[in-house]
């Protein structure tokens, strides 16, 4: 069959199955070969690869990824997208399509059935509203996964890169950053989409490491700190992390811990690099373990 990516094929399918594009899902669908020909290159697919593609539409992306990878595996929570993905997909027998909410998907049974237990490429055009919670439940889950490609805001790409002492640095991007290298592979405007969004996307690639960068015995208590210190981020690390309701440390605790490591008490958390929040979280563990005495 046609390709999708031709906007005219993307408009007959819609208007053949009388589909009506559904808010709550964040439906966009892509328009343009030279977008999903990035995304392929940026993902690395090769035929040795099994894919499992997030939210695949109408199967836009999903045939290319077919034509470039060994086996496709593409989970879709709108039901009513089944019957057509069944007939754009029809002449494709590496893809299978699993009618599921990805945030409830095994996804390493589908390693252990399509990929022998080893790691997968997830490739995915997420929608805006979802994009944070599926993002880190893919990167805390430690499931069998060596890089992510996805679509998603243009100014959520550029958070996930962001460096200390930015405007654009904040919790996301010391999180993604913790499992994973972020890239920025494509800036995608508007007008790639049917319909448009009313902002600016971006394709960014994350290369997931094997081992997080840095070692800490408390993960949630480093994320604890990250988040309190950017909740309130125009406040100095001691105030913010001392009026942090779910942190049971003391200005005094707090500056101490800062002054081992050879901060200044008037630092702010935008300053920190994860290596130096890694750090923190070690000094205030060990605080609070001589405390508990």
């Amino acid at each position: 069959m046609e390709k999708l990516s031709n906007p005219k094929k993307t408009i007959e399918v819609i208007q053949k199955y009388k589909f009506d594009f559904q808010k709550k899902f964040g439906q966009n669908f892509l328009i343009d070969e030279h977008v999903l020909d990035k995304i392929i290159l940026a993902a690395g697919i090769t035929k040795e690869d099994f894919v499992l593609e997030i939210g695949p539409g109408i199967g836009t992306l999903t045939q290319y990824l077919a034509e470039a990878a060994r086996q496709v595996t593409a989970v879709e929570i709108d039901r009513n997208l089944i019957p057509i993905l069944q007939e754009t997909l029809a002449g494709y027998p590496n893809v299978s399509v699993l009618n599921q909410d990805i945030l409830k998907t095994d996804i390493e049974a589908l390693a252990a059935q399509y990929n022998q237990g080893r790691p997968m490429k997830v490739v995915a055009n997420l929608p805006y509203y979802i994009t944070t919670p599926i993002l880190m439940g893919l990167l805390e889950g430690r499931a069998p996964i060596s890089s992510i490609t996805v679509m998603v805001q243009k100014e959520v790409a550029v958070r996930m890169q962001a460096g200390p002492g930015t405007k654009d640095y904040g919790a996301l991007s010391l999180a993604v950053q913790y499992y994973a290298r972020p890239r920025l592979a494509a800036s995608v405007p508007p007008n790639c989409f049917l319909p448009r969004p009313a902002v600016g996307s971006a394709v960014i690639h994350l290369e997931l490491y094997p081992e997080p960068p840095v070692r800490v015995k408390d993960e949630k208590l480093m994320f604890a700190l990250i988040r309190a210190s950017f909740n309130q981020r125009r406040k100095t690390l001691v105030n913010s992390l001392n009026n942090a309701q779910n942190l049971a440390f003391d200005k005094e605790e707090i500056s101490r811990a800062l002054g081992d490591l050879g901060l200044s008490e008037k630092i702010r958390g935008e300053a920190l690099t994860l290596e130096e929040f890694a750090a923190l979280s070690e000094a205030l563990g060990k605080i609070r373990e001589e405390r508990s005495r």
